[in-house]
């Protein structure tokens, strides 16, 4: 067996010029993790993402999972297959409110300093459209257009002793992140979908931020050809979970209708 042609021209494409010291230490497996990620994930008939979005996904799963240094790399092919960097940017910014910044400050190092490198000046223009005046009441906007009218008085629903974190959701989680320009609501639903996925055990807000995929138009079929796309980054059981998760938002969004 060997890497076939098509996954050498990927992987060259990700990575211009550069050879793995991982073909001379571990020749065997990189045969099968070449071949598998590189040519059968990304060509699985009716399973493809174009590559910018492929990307995207793979950023964000790699933030949920913790693969820092898997990141790194990824990052850099990411921007050579069209991921902007304030695209990079954003996805960074919003993994802080689905895994906390104790997870993702290591991931914003790097993503300065791969696009420092790369001659990119720091800071990029501001995406934020929110002050701190309405950025609740512009939180509750997003959260009503992706979730629905039900999303309405969330911001003041729940037991008084820890009704602060629904107006926390409204006015940090969606007020701050997902009122930013850069990426628009179905990027920042698919995003989150990925960092939910990837970091396992939070499997009811996974189901719900499947449903708010398909009410912005990330519909069942997309979120497969997602999960199947990040499986090599996350392995099985947390894509197996994620399938699981998928099929029961479908569930709700018949029912509702």
């Amino acid at each position: 067996m060997a890497i076939t042609k098509f996954a050498k021209q990927y992987h060259e494409k990700m990575f211009p010029g550069y050879v793995s010291a991982f073909l001379e230490t571990d020749p065997e497996f990189m045969e099968r993790f070449d071949n598998f990620a590189f040519d059968e994930v990304v060509n699985q008939p009716g399973q493809e993402l174009d590559d910018k979005t492929r990307f995207m996904t793979i950023l964000a799963t790699l933030l949920g999972c913790q693969g820092v240094d898997e990141f790194r790399c990824m990052l850099g092919a990411a921007l050579n297959f069209g991921v902007t960097p304030t695209e990079a940017k954003e996805i960074v910014y919003q993994a802080v409110a689905y895994l906390g910044i104790g997870r993702v400050f290591p991931f914003l190092k790097v993503t300065n300093e791969v696009l420092e490198a790369r001659g990119v000046k720091l800071p990029l223009p501001g995406q934020a459209t929110t002050t701190t005046e309405n950025r609740r009441e512009n939180g509750t906007h997003a959260q009503i257009d992706i979730f629905g009218e039900g999303m309405r008085d969330f911001w003041q629903s729940g037991p008084e002793e820890s009704r602060h974190i629904n107006n926390w959701l409204a006015d940090n989680c969606f007020g701050d992140y997902y009122t930013r320009t850069g990426l628009d609501y179905a990027q920042r639903e698919m995003v989150t979908f990925c960092f939910l996925a990837a970091q396992g055990g939070c499997e009811p807000q996974l189901t719900s931020h499947a449903v708010g995929n398909m009410r912005v138009g990330n519909d069942k079929a997309f979120l497969i050809r997602v999960i199947s796309q990040c499986l090599p980054y996350i392995g099985y059981p947390r894509s197996l979970n994620a399938l699981r998760c998928v099929n029961e938002a479908a569930k709700q969004m018949e029912a509702a209708q």
